[in-house]
């Protein structure tokens, strides 16, 4: 049976293992990658940063959303790295723009973390 003959795609339960197998799979790759680590270590740290001021609730989840859409444009962005790699291993403009694209999303979401990791420093010591 082939994986990508449509006749053989999963249903019900099979698919929801398969799926879960192909995120777990996907997790591998991105915890290879240097800049996906460095948001998993940052993200503990603010954490434990919240933990020892004593954030309130809104700040554990407002982070923790944070950082699992930083953590899957990441993983986006390693993909279109990987994809851009593979069809355009020479260097070329259309390979840059869309690398540069990727980076620029990871960016514009590092930067709302460090704006809300600040909201949330501010107003719980100002407190």
């Amino acid at each position: 049976m082939n994986e990508f003959d449509p006749a053989s795609k999963k249903h019900g339960v099979s698919h929801l293992a398969a799926a879960a197998n192909y995120s777990l799979g996907g997790l591998k790759v991105a915890f290879k990658e240097t800049a996906f680590r460095h948001e998993l270590a940052a993200a503990a740290a603010i954490l434990l940063v919240y933990l020892a001021i004593g954030a309130g609730p809104l700040a554990y989840v407002g982070s923790l959303c944070l950082f699992l859409v930083t953590l899957s444009v990441e993983a986006l962005n390693t993909a279109i790295e990987l994809v851009v790699d593979r069809t355009s291993p020479e260097i070329s403009k259309f390979g840059k723009d869309a690398k540069d694209l990727g980076s620029f999303a990871v960016f514009c979401l590092l930067v709302a973390n460090g704006i809300f990791t600040c909201w949330v420093l501010w107003t719980t010591l100002a407190a």
